[in-house]
């Protein structure tokens, strides 16, 4: 990998992340803006330089984000740039001085700005993004609508909603023909569409992808469509332990086509694991779901809405 490759890998991933991927707690009595003291069980590691910086203070180790998994795991350069670039969309806990000094927040919350969005109606900006842009079906997206998951963003883009455990509102995917992003001030945690109680739980890496494979199958009766926005925040992997531990669940990781959603659907395998619960991955024919849905309709258009192959394991490590 050239050196500008790996400057932006290391913009992407704080220490944090590696640390908090790794069970490392931030100690915040002995933590300043400066230096965050992070503990696991008697070891210590003291996150400098805003982030990119570190160092433990029981041996001589210290370095970047890429020297911090080869001190801790033991392991080559080669692979720890690998499991570095794994953790690209890992979202850190944030301490609360950071969110305090960052600038002024919007001046309604998160709810008050979802509140002052239209739903999208039939032949909206939205609605046009979504079904003529995006290729996704009208009862799709008249459903997420029903259920109260989608807004209309600014200039014809799409809000789709992020609910914690408790079903609360904390922020929403943003996605339009010249814009992708995720709400100021919110957090990620899960997009969902579909039955609540359903058993069949799966899980991409954007709403728009959850909608299009939702599309592909048809909306099953049996499938709660999840989104995780690109991220996997302390909140998300809450959420969903809290849906993986009921009974008879089957947890689907219908993450994008290549190395990075690899990643991820190890990541839901070994919660599955550890919940006792089956887990299967589904695998897009495209990089990912939209793209595979876009293909499909290109080449001779959809006859009937219908399951997707490739359902296998993920390939460890």
């Amino acid at each position: 990998m050239e050196k500008a490759a790996l400057d932006e890998l290391k913009e992407k991933v704080p220490c944090a992340a590696v640390l908090e991927h790794l069970g490392f707690a931030l100690d915040h009595k002995e933590s300043t803006r400066k230096a965050m003291k992070y503990r696991r069980g008697t070891a210590i590691i003291i996150v400098i330089h805003d982030g990119k910086g570190w160092f433990d203070p029981l041996s001589d180790g210290k370095g970047d984000v890429f020297d911090l998994v080869a001190h801790l795991e033991a392991v080559p350069f080669v692979e720890a740039m690998t499991k570095v670039a794994a953790l690209v969309d890992f979202v850190p806990s944030e301490p609360a001085w950071q969110r305090q000094s960052r600038e002024r927040a919007p001046d309604l919350s998160i709810a008050e700005r979802w509140a002052t969005r239209r739903k999208p109606w039939r032949g909206s900006a939205t609605w046009r993004y979504l079904i003529d842009t995006r290729g996704l079906s009208e009862r799709i997206v008249a459903a997420a609508i029903s259920a109260g998951g989608l807004r209309e963003g600014p200039r014809g883009s799409m809000w789709a909603a992020h609910l914690d455990a408790d079903g609360a509102l904390t922020g929403w995917e943003e996605r339009g023909p010249d814009w992708r992003g995720f709400a100021t001030g919110g957090a990620k945690v899960l997009f969902r569409l579909g039955r609540h109680d359903a058993l069949r739980l799966c899980v991409t890496e954007a709403a728009i992808d959850a909608m299009s494979l939702a599309t592909l199958e048809g909306l099953r009766s049996d499938t709660l469509y999840l989104s995780t926005g690109g991220g996997w925040s302390p909140a998300a992997d809450e959420t969903m332990r809290a849906l993986v531990v009921r009974p008879h669940v089957e947890l689907v990781a219908a993450t994008d086509n290549n190395r990075q959603g690899d990643a991820y659907a190890v990541r839901l395998f070994v919660l599955a694991e550890e919940a006792g619960c089956s887990a299967v991955r589904l695998r897009p024919t495209a990089d990912d779901w939209n793209s595979g849905l876009k293909m499909r309709r290109e080449v001779g258009g959809m006859k009937q809405e219908c399951g997707v192959p490739h359902a296998r394991r993920p390939p460890q490590g």
